[in-house]
């Protein structure tokens, strides 16, 4: 009986050596691994940067005065070209272009389409290369989140936050020389990583953010 009684008592005291045990094993975990993976999470880390605002401002200056050229000489063939009567027995050796009358109205109309085309075009194209632009890469202190932080034609940033899930990069780092691409889930075209910029923290970006998931 004073055996049990004897037994019951230190029983407990088997508890705090397995969990001394438990917590020197975790201890020893967290030590393997790199310090900056303990450190990094603390707070948003800004994996890359390309800081050049002055260079889409002179894309989209070029857009703009590209769309209104274009839309100038849109009207101007439609409502001021004018009507010239192609005269008959021309020589054949004249250019294609003094044979024809381009005051007649399907000429007209499709030059007059054709520049209005061009200059949208312009815009357009200027405009998404630029929002589509990668300013910052940031990991959010979650570590389950990216901030997209992309230029934008008037100066002032657009930031997307994206759960790292669903972030697709096909292409390495290392590889690529000009763009990198990188896709978004259910968004049509893909953002731009210049390689210009500056990749501020390479081990996270390569092992955690630059993976070709399947989206």
């Amino acid at each position: 009986m004073i055996r049990l009684l004897f037994d019951k008592i230190r029983l407990p005291s088997v508890l705090p050596i397995i969990s001394r045990q438990i917590s020197s094993t975790s201890k020893q975990f967290v030590a393997q691994l790199p310090k900056s993976d303990k450190n990094e999470f603390i707070k948003d880390v800004i994996v890359y940067s390309y800081d050049n605002p002055g260079r889409f401002r002179l894309i989209n200056i070029f857009s703009i005065s590209q769309m209104i050229f274009w839309a100038y000489l849109g009207n101007w063939a439609f409502t001021d070209m004018k009507f010239v009567t192609v005269k008959e027995g021309v020589d054949e050796t004249l250019p294609w272009y003094r044979k024809i009358n381009l005051g007649e109205g399907r000429y007209k109309n499709t030059l007059a389409a054709g520049c209005f085309l061009i200059g949208y075009l312009s815009i357009v194209l200027g405009w998404t290369f630029t929002l589509r632009s990668i300013r910052y890469l940031i990991m959010r202190k979650d570590g389950k989140t990216i901030s997209l932080v992309s230029f934008t034609p008037f100066g002032k940033n657009r930031i997307m936050d994206v759960p790292l899930k669903n972030i697709s990069v096909s292409e390495s780092r290392t590889s690529s020389r000009a763009y990198l691409p990188v896709k978004v889930k259910d968004t049509r075209f893909y953002y731009l990583l210049d390689m210009k910029g500056d990749f501020k923290n390479t081990r996270l970006f390569d092992n955690v953010i630059a993976l070709n998931r399947k989206l």
